[in-house]
């Protein structure tokens, strides 16, 4: 089919591709517009790849219809309500995985720390309390507990790379 040949068939079948289209339900007049514009360009495709059209008008009736199907599933799986309100999870299954060996490797390796070293290492990590706080919350000099936490982490440091 040559491009006038085209032409004159689509603004004959236009009129009965709209009412296709407008007759499906849901869709405006643009919308209309819109599948009678795609199901002509997917004609056009066709005749252009060398697909063989035996009955141009119900070929194109045909795809109108099929482009109208699309548009309702593309709307419906947009628009489908979620039934309930509570819903589970809401982290991914990695985040969980995550904080949980995460949990599971501090406590493997506050287990090899003093009580002591343990204690400024939670006032600083866990609370955020800076080491004049610690040395008034634990009754030490300041520079007892820089030096408790920075053998407490020496200690961490050197246990995780023989685990890894």
């Amino acid at each position: 089919m040559t491009r006038q040949e085209f032409d004159m068939f689509s603004e004959s079948v236009r009129a009965k591709l709209l009412a296709v289209a407008r007759s499906f339900g849901r869709l405006s007049g643009t919308e209309a517009e819109d599948v009678v514009q795609e199901a002509l360009t997917t004609l056009w495709t066709l005749s252009e790849g060398g697909y063989p059209v035996r009955n141009a008008e119900a070929l194109a009736v045909k795809v109108a219809k099929t482009k109208c199907v699309e548009r309702f599933r593309k709307c419906r799986l947009r628009m489908q309500p979620l039934r309930g309100d509570a819903y589970e999870g809401g982290t991914p299954a990695t985040v969980s995985t995550d904080l949980s060996d995460s949990i599971a490797i501090r406590r493997r390796l506050y287990a090899g720390l003093t009580e002591t070293e343990r204690t400024c290492l939670e006032l600083r990590n866990a609370e955020g309390l800076s080491l004049d706080e610690i040395a008034e919350t634990t009754g030490k000099p300041k520079t007892s507990v820089k030096s408790t936490i920075s053998a407490a982490r020496r200690k961490m440091l050197e246990k995780l790379k023989q685990e890894l």
